[in-house]
């Protein structure tokens, strides 16, 4: 008996119809209500690690939240557009369109079910699995199925499409104690997910099916199965074409995790200590150029005592930007106290602050690079300083002196200058210093009695570098910073003059052996009992600082900067950059002058003519009255026969005075003799351009004006 299929015909069809529809409303009517009755879920601000980047913002440092877990910062255009193709294929082929849930996804699901009493298909939207994510409610029940429907259609309310799929792609989960698509991309593969070859990609996207069941570190077969089974939806979908397919099976599947990134450890635990609130922390420093310093630092150490570490801090003065700053050789080495950061340790200087102690005595008019003086046993008072090999010279000039990095000399002009200037002048300059409760400045100052970090000292070497101007060094990228919180502004520290002299002095110092080529202007500097190594140097652009030493001030035997400080220090300059940027045509320019050619004042440093200088004169100071500084000056042919000539004036200071242009005296008379008598004298340009005018008392003091001669 064959039973006869009969469909509604006339009133009957109109009434189906009716029913049908009246069915369907019904039924949205529920659906309508269920949704309004639902709690829509929480969209509270995403909990993710706190990250520490560089300039270009390249990782760093990351931090786990606040319930130990690796979810890093992820916007959409920081993940492969690949992958997100491939995630939307097999996951949700409409979810630019539906309002949260995929009616034709779900139908599908629920009938394959139905016919073959097992899943064969998910019908869960990305909306729907970031509910779950959100809410950490994994429903099976028909009730929790339909309650996390709601949900999703509630929240594709709230948020849009985009928001929604940033939150899963820092929610989904890939195993152990990793969320999120970029710090799973950087445990498995070691790279930022914006670098995903097709098959990392289609890992990534199989692993949130079931993270724990195909870890690759733990279950390798399945991790590539399930991956495999990604690649061959993207095929059919057409988001990949066979070729690619083929080669993206061949890859192995990773089968460890990757630690981290933890450069510049230091830096990052102080910037999230001092913002704990900020989730992206943006740094000054280069990564390439920190993770090579580090393994730089790392490799130094070795050659010594395993409690003896090494601090770098690298900067750019003509930005002020530190591109890289090591603390010590390694972070977590207990035996060296990694953990303390040696770049802020304060310690003693040795005889870096020579270079300085100098300048300041060409400021004030004691010497020159060339002025002749005395390297012999002296004591001064109660103090008697000795060189550090207990040799000693006899007469020398300034220029060797400092090349030689001989103490008496140093300890004579800072006598000169008064060791009170030279402190006073470092701190309004923006250099902090630290001398023992209760003691003045005094004379061991020039040899390393006084405090001061490696980062002060970069910075003072810094200003050296840009013609004498203090350089605030920042590790964050900001308009302004200061190396000293109480001092806002900053005098000069030394003028250009005598920074520009400095620099061809320390330019023209012997590299260590087997140094890398390169000029660089340096300076080395050994603390007392080699408890300290030290070398410090500029080119055009870059400054860096080497520290060498125990980190409990223990003394090492043998530890010199010269020997153990400066190799580093060129190796260093070659990881910043592999060539050296010249300096300023003012320094490759300066010229040298025998000890006969310079003004009276300046030929021989004369300890008693220059003791106390710094206490004051009787006479006004001399300053140029015409040119002023910075005029300009329209001359008929200067340097032709009949041409223009400009008549130079001086008031103050003791006579006789002597002239100087661009350095070098001033011929005056038939004879060419130069003029040292009166305060007025007549001067003949010999090109047009600029020059510098100096004019010196007989008590050394200086007057300076830089004027533009024209045509």
């Amino acid at each position: 008996m064959s039973a006869t299929l009969i469909w509604p015909t006339g009133g009957s069809l109109r009434a189906f119809g009716v029913g049908l529809g009246l069915l369907i409303a019904g039924l949205g009517v529920c659906v309508a209500a269920f949704v309004i009755t639902t709690p829509a879920p929480v969209v509270a601000p995403l909990d993710v690690s706190q990250t520490v980047v560089d300039r270009d913002g390249r990782l760093l440092r990351a931090y786990t939240t606040t319930s130990g877990r690796w979810r890093l910062p992820t916007k959409t255009n920081d993940v492969s557009p690949r992958y997100l193709a491939m995630l939307r294929a097999f996951e949700d082929r409409r979810f630019e369109t539906h309002v949260g849930v995929d009616v034709r996804a779900l139908g599908r699901a629920v009938a394959q079910r139905l016919w073959n009493g097992r899943v064969i298909s998910g019908g869960s939207t990305l909306t729907m699995q970031v509910v779950r994510l959100m809410t950490g409610e994994h429903h099976r029940s028909i009730a929790g199925k339909l309650r996390q429907i709601a949900q999703a259609i509630q929240l594709e309310r709230r948020l849009t499409k985009a928001e929604i799929l940033e939150r899963y792609l820092h929610l989904a989960p890939f195993g152990g104690n990793i969320e999120g698509v970029r710090a799973a991309s950087l445990s498995y593969f070691g790279r930022e997910p914006s670098r995903l070859s097709i098959a990392e990609a289609a890992l990534l996207v199989a692993l949130p099916q079931s993270p724990e069941r195909r870890r690759p570190d733990r279950s390798a077969a399945a991790a590539q199965s399930a991956r495999n089974h990604v690649i061959d939806i993207a095929v059919a979908r057409g988001v990949i074409s066979k070729a690619e397919a083929t080669r993206a099976k061949q890859q192995p599947v990773p089968r460890r995790r990757i630690a981290f990134p933890m450069l510049a450890p230091h830096v990052a635990d102080a910037l999230k200590a001092a913002t704990p609130e900020a989730r992206v922390l943006r740094t000054t420093l280069d990564r390439r150029v920190q993770a090579r310093l580090e393994a730089l630092a790392k490799t130094s150490a070795q050659r010594h005592d395993p409690r003896v570490s090494v601090a770098i801090l690298a900067a750019d003065h003509t930005t002020g930007e530190i591109v890289a700053r090591v603390g010590s050789r390694a972070f977590l080495d207990a035996v060296s106290l990694g953990a303390v950061d040696m770049s802020r340790a304060i310690r003693s200087p040795g005889s870096t602050l020579k270079p300085l102690i100098y300048a300041l005595g060409m400021d004030r008019g004691v010497i020159h690079s060339d002025t002749l003086i005395n390297d012999l046993p002296t004591r001064f008072g109660a103090y008697a300083p000795r060189n550090f090999s207990d040799e000693y010279r006899g007469t020398v000039t300034i220029r060797e002196a400092l090349a030689a990095s001989l103490n008496i000399p140093a300890v004579k002009v800072l006598d000169a200058i008064g060791p009170g200037h030279l402190v006073g002048r470092m701190t309004r300059s923006g250099l902090a210093t630290k001398l023992p409760d209760g003691v003045a400045p005094n004379l061991a100052v020039g040899l390393g009695g006084i405090g001061i970090d490696l980062h002060n000292l970069v910075a003072l070497y810094s200003a050296l570098a840009s013609d004498g101007v203090p350089v605030a060094l920042c590790v964050t990228p900001q308009r302004t910073c200061s190396n000293d919180a109480t001092q806002k502004t900053p005098e000069r520290l030394v003028s250009a003059d005598a920074a520009h002299a400095i620099t061809a002095i320390l330019r023209d110092a012997p590299p260590p052996p087997n140094a890398r080529t390169g000029r660089v202007a340096f300076k080395t500097g050994t603390s007392y009992g080699h408890r300290d190594a030290w070398a410090v140097g500029y080119d055009g652009r870059h400054v860096i600082g080497v520290w060498i030493g125990r980190a409990d001030a223990s003394a090492t035997p043998g530890l010199i900067g010269r020997t153990a400080a400066a190799p580093i220090l060129f190796d260093a300059f070659h990881a910043v950059a592999a060539k050296r940027t010249p300096f300023s045509p003012t320094v490759q320019k300066q010229r040298r002058f025998a000890a006969g050619d310079l003004p009276p004042p300046l030929k021989r440093f004369d300890a008693d003519r220059n003791a106390n200088v710094s206490a004051g004169f009787i006479d006004p100071p001399v300053r140029i009255v015409f040119p002023p500084d910075r005029s300009e000056l329209a001359v008929v042919g200067p340097g032709t026969n009949g041409g223009g000539v400009v008549v130079l004036k001086a008031e103050g200071g003791r006579l006789p005075l002597t002239w100087l242009a661009d350095g070098a005296p001033i011929a005056q008379g038939a004879r060419g003799g130069r003029a040292r008598v009166g305060r007025q004298i007549i001067f003949t340009p010999p090109t047009s351009g600029f020059v510098q005018l100096t004019v010196v008392d007989a008590d050394g003091r200086v007057a300076r004006s830089t004027v533009r001669i024209s045509e």
